[in-house]
């Protein structure tokens, strides 16, 4: 059993600027969280490598839609990081409805460099365009 005392605090830079990539459709620096051969569970991917997760990102939000992520709850664990919010999703065409499912990531940070994000999992969804 482990346990982890954890503390709500505000999103740090590091989180916000990744997901300002992904809003912005930069796909830059804002990846520089992840340590170069991080994993990523996110739905039903599982992407090994920063740049692998930084091109299949990149890949799905040019599936015609833009997207805009809204942090609600960020709890620091130390070496696990928790969020919970939501993402704007703007179809590109306009005849479809933009949706606003609800998120929660798991960051587990690397033990040798603890600035680093070593595995991401995430939940995002339902995700439906009408």
């Amino acid at each position: 059993m482990t346990t982890m005392m954890f503390t709500k605090t505000e999103a740090p830079q590091w989180l916000l600027a990744f997901w300002r990539e992904i809003d912005d459709k930069t796909f830059g620096d804002g990846f520089d969280c992840f340590a170069e051969d991080a994993t990523c569970n996110l739905g039903i991917a599982d992407w090994k490598g920063r740049e692998t997760i930084r091109e299949n990102l990149r890949a799905f939000i040019d599936t015609g839609f833009t997207a805009l992520h809204d942090v609600t709850e960020y709890w620091d664990g130390g070496s696990l990081k928790v969020f919970r919010g939501t993402v704007t999703m703007t179809p590109d065409d306009r005849t479809q409805t933009m949706v606003i499912p609800v998120m929660t990531h798991f960051f587990y940070m690397d033990g040798a460099d603890p600035t680093k994000v070593r595995h991401w999992y995430g939940s995002v969804g339902p995700i439906a365009f009408g």
